[in-house]
């Protein structure tokens, strides 16, 4: 990785640097796992191509933009107490210290989809708390209507983003606030008790929660499983976002199984046979997803109508 440089800034213009990299980094697939629907209140992708999000740094609020600025360079600026802490940690974020020699997947379309996008990388925030509350709002329930409650709940107990942010952009709540949502606000959001009651546990121990980004995935995974209502899916969801684990394939998956058979094999397969399919590939059965996710050789044919939302809002 080469040097990056840094503009110190303030004010309404905030914090800047550039970052390069010996090498490609594709931004926006590399970002994606960060948005929970084109409707994201912490999230949004400009006319411009640039990527603003809101998070919670351990240091405050911060709001950072990211640009591509060419095949091996990005550049961020950053508003809020939590920028130079946000900057400091852009080149970890991005996952730039990967080793990807050991990566060579024999398969056809996994090797033609590591060729075509080189620049793929894992997401290491480090926002432990940040990534639980939407995977689990997307706990056995449709992903349209996981993101609506989302959507709902933010838009409720957020505030706004810090700096000169596109209108809307909102800070997500923190887990003080979460643990203080009332089970009714819970359910008029169509977030059932099962959920919501997992949110709250996890909020109660945020801190501990937090302090797992430092350990080895393995056991931070497992940690993150001590907490009621957290299971495997779940913690790899996590995984995915705030540990940079590129092995974090999310078994109990309602359709991620059949996606690999389909694509991989040309059948449906069940999670048994997805990981001792993929098992070759440790570790980097989660890198092996996204690179079929953005090359658009992910596919499963329909069979049947949609599987109807569930609505707790009714009654």
């Amino acid at each position: 990785m080469r040097e990056s440089t840094a503009i110190p800034d303030a004010g309404r213009t905030g914090q800047a640097r550039t970052v390069t990299a010996d090498l490609p980094i594709d931004l926006a697939s590399t970002l994606a796992p960060l948005r929970r629907g084109t409707g994201d209140p912490c999230h949004r992708v400009t006319e411009d191509g640039a990527h603003w999000h809101a998070s919670r740094m351990p240091t405050g609020p911060v709001t950072y933009r990211l640009s591509q600025a060419g095949p091996c360079a990005v550049d961020a600026r950053a508003w809020g107490d939590g920028a130079a802490e946000f900057l400091d940690g852009l080149e970890r974020m991005l996952c730039l210290d990967e080793d990807l020699s050991g990566f060579t997947p024999e398969h056809p379309k996994l090797a033609d989809a590591h060729r075509r996008f080189p620049g793929l990388r894992m997401l290491r925030t480090g926002l432990v708390f940040e990534a639980l509350v939407p995977a689990v709002l997307e706990q056995k329930v449709h992903t349209i209507s996981a993101r609506a409650s989302w959507r709902t709940l933010v838009r409720g107990f957020g505030v706004p983003a810090p700096g000169p942010a596109p209108a809307g952009l909102l800070l997500p709540p923190d887990s003080d606030t979460w643990r203080r949502i009332p089970s009714w606000t819970f359910h008029r959001a169509n977030v059932g008790p099962e959920r919501a009651r997992t949110i709250i546990r996890a909020a109660r121990v945020a801190d501990a929660l937090e302090r797992t980004a430092t350990e080895e995935p393995a056991e931070a995974a497992r940690r993150l499983r001590t907490v009621p209502g957290i299971g495997v899916w779940t913690a790899a969801e996590i995984a995915q976002r705030a540990y940079g684990d590129a092995d974090a394939l999310s078994v109990g998956d309602y359709h991620l199984a059949a996606i690999v058979g389909w694509t991989l094999i040309g059948r449906p397969i069940d999670d048994v046979a997805m990981v001792d399919f993929l098992e070759p590939l440790r570790p980097h059965r989660y890198r092996a997803i996204r690179l079929l996710e953005v090359s658009g050789y992910a596919h499963k044919p329909k069979f049947a109508p949609r599987t109807p939302l569930t609505d707790h809002t009714w009654h």
